[in-house]
């Protein structure tokens, strides 16, 4: 039997690497002759770097950037082959930030950009890059500008960072990017469809959240729409109303004017980048799953990824979860076959978050489902 396994990570708890060779050793107990492929897997967010990189034996790269207010910080990202894979959160996150450190007019993405540079000139011309969690509200100015571009204020000055700096631009120097980038593709790992102005804009829906009260949202929206304007002349072809251009604080926007980037949903570019569908097109079992499967996981994340691509070729898929809630319904429509939890309350959720006793209960639920499997009872 070939089994391809690709679970996400069981945050908290095990990697989706451990996860993976957990449920393989659960699969070689009730079929020891069997093949299993483990891959590891993320949606695009938080811990994507952490999960690929290892898993397609890639590198991390540590670089010195800027954080949000602009301090020095040391930023983590991975190289696969000549690709980058990274999170912008790793230099412009708000988790980097105390509370009352918040404050979308200040804070920039100038950082990513930094990282950008580092990796491109490390021979990367390929960029995975995965931009949730921002404490930022500059549409990616910051960025453009440590990789090159001008950004000018009436008096041709070069604007401050953060949103307000975004409010003073006047003119816009794009001759100015390094050369290096007309050789990069920017993959962008982006799973809102948020537009970058208005009232589902990023300002509105995600500058509460960094530090903005309603007269700073409004002020803001204001600063990225005549921004948006001025960008329009330049790029004829370049929409803020698109599907993500306010991911990130508009970071998708300045991703898709300046630099190319193709937004596309996070699970999906993973997907592409491991080649998945060649392997499941080849197996006669996929489990997947992740720490708790719920209505969160059929909206979009890994494992309805996964099961998608099986759903193409009618193979069986198995959703193995930390626990199971009760709001995992109709997963049968969206292509899982069976589904188990590792923790049903055995020992309280603690002890079963720690890491062996997580590896033993997922092992013994992978074991328990293939049984049946072998049983005829799936």
């Amino acid at each position: 039997m070939r089994v391809v396994i690709a679970i996400d990570s069981f945050k908290g708890s095990l990697t989706s690497l451990e996860a993976g060779r957990a449920a393989e050793k659960g699969f070689l107990q009730v079929f020891p002759e069997g093949n299993a492929q483990i891959f590891p897997i993320a949606d695009g967010g938080e811990g994507t770097v952490a999960a690929l990189v290892p898993g397609m034996g890639g590198r991390f790269e540590k670089v010195v950037v800027k954080d949000p207010l602009g301090r020095d910080i040391e930023a983590v990202y991975g190289i696969v082959g000549g690709t980058a894979i990274m999170e912008m959160s790793a230099a412009a996150g708000l988790p980097l930030l105390k509370k009352e450190e918040r404050n979308p007019m200040r804070t920039t993405t100038y950082g990513v950009g930094q990282m950008i540079l580092d990796a491109a000139e490390k021979g990367c011309r390929d960029f995975l890059i995965g931009i949730g969690g921002s404490a930022t509200n500059d549409c990616g100015v910051g960025m453009l500008q440590a990789l090159g571009f001008s950004f000018q204020d009436e008096n041709g000055e070069e604007v401050p960072c953060g949103a307000a700096g975004v409010g003073k631009i006047r003119q816009i120097q794009k001759d100015r990017g390094n050369p290096i980038l007309k050789e990069c593709r920017f993959r962008i790992a982006c799973d809102v469809d948020n537009p970058l102005c208005g009232d589902r804009g990023c300002s509105a829906i995600y500058g509460p959240q960094k530090g903005a009260d309603a007269d700073c949202v409004r002020e803001m929206d204001g600063y990225l729409s005549a921004f948006a304007a001025l960008c329009k002349k330049m790029y004829p072809d370049i929409d803020p109303d698109m599907p993500g251009a306010g991911a990130a604080g508009g970071l998708g926007f300045g991703f898709a004017a300046f630099l190319g980037g193709e937004l596309t949903p996070g699970i999906q570019l993973v997907l592409d980048m491991l080649r998945l569908e060649d392997h499941i097109r080849e197996a006669d079992v996929v489990v997947t799953g992740e720490g708790r499967l719920d209505y969160q996981t059929l909206m979009g994340k890994a494992p309805a990824g996964v099961a998608a691509l099986a759903k193409k070729y009618a193979v069986p898929v198995i959703a193995l979860g930390g626990g199971i809630h009760e709001s995992f319904r109709d997963w049968e429509h969206y292509g899982f076959t069976a589904c188990a939890a590792a923790w049903y309350g055995q020992c309280s959720l603690q002890e079963a978050m720690q890491k062996d006793n997580a590896k033993r209960l997922l092992e013994e639920a992978a074991s328990n489902v293939f049984q049946s499997l072998k049983d005829g009872k799936i």
